[in-house]
């Protein structure tokens, strides 16, 4: 899973970066940073605009383009499904999953991020398809300065009724600790790479060896 955030791509045009690395990717997920706050939703305007930027980018790939869903913007993700937006993937703070469900339908793809082995085990009543869990190393993208390791998250996948994303701080050179969950939720690591393309077959390979 690629998250997908334009303000990390710095040195090409954010699209130019996202191209470059989707046929190397299964899902996107478009998270814009909140308008000047540290957390909470990103604009509805501005997440609709670059979702849909984002749609349009991957039907040129045709059936073999990743699925695309929405951090945090439930409202968002609803307005698009018509355009192809698979769903939605919401925080511990943000729409509760089960109020995101009755938005979204049966159809569409919910995640929900959690952060430790209790958060998981709550997991397990929500009406969800997948979770994120981390922060797996320090990330300066999200302000965690301390990690919770690849070790928790093969236990969090093992106890997981869903398939569990590990993401936080995940690169080309530590992705292959990760190999026994076989998936991973990158950021910075492809958008800001000089080759983004070439880092995201890295990651993706070192996660194959585990299946």
């Amino acid at each position: 899973m690629l998250v997908f955030t334009p303000d990390l791509t710095v040195s090409r045009a954010p699209l130019e970066a996202l191209s470059a690395c989707l046929a190397e990717i299964d899902v996107v997920q478009v998270r814009l940073k909140p308008e000047g706050r540290t957390s909470g939703p990103a604009p509805a305007r501005e997440t609709f605009d670059w979702t849909r930027r984002v749609l349009e980018l991957c039907r040129r790939l045709g059936p073999d383009a990743p699925l695309v869903v929405v951090n945090d913007r439930v409202d968002v993700a609803a307005a698009l499904e018509a355009e192809g937006c698979a769903g939605a993937h919401v925080g511990t703070e943000d729409t509760p999953p089960r109020e995101a469900r009755s938005v979204l339908g049966e159809a569409a793809l919910l995640g929900l991020s959690t952060h430790g082995a209790r958060d998981v085990a709550d997991a397990a009543d929500e009406p969800i398809d997948y979770i994120g869990f981390g922060p797996i190393h320090p990330t300066e993208t999200r302000g965690y300065a301390r990690g919770i390791g690849a070790e928790a998250a093969w236990i969090a996948a093992t106890a997981s009724t869903v398939p569990v994303y590990p993401i936080g701080g995940i690169d080309a050179e530590n992705a292959c600790e990760l190999a026994p969950v076989g998936r991973a939720a990158v950021g910075s690591a492809i958008l800001t790479a000089a080759d983004p393309a070439a880092v995201a077959r890295s990651i993706r390979a070192s996660l194959a060896e585990g299946r």
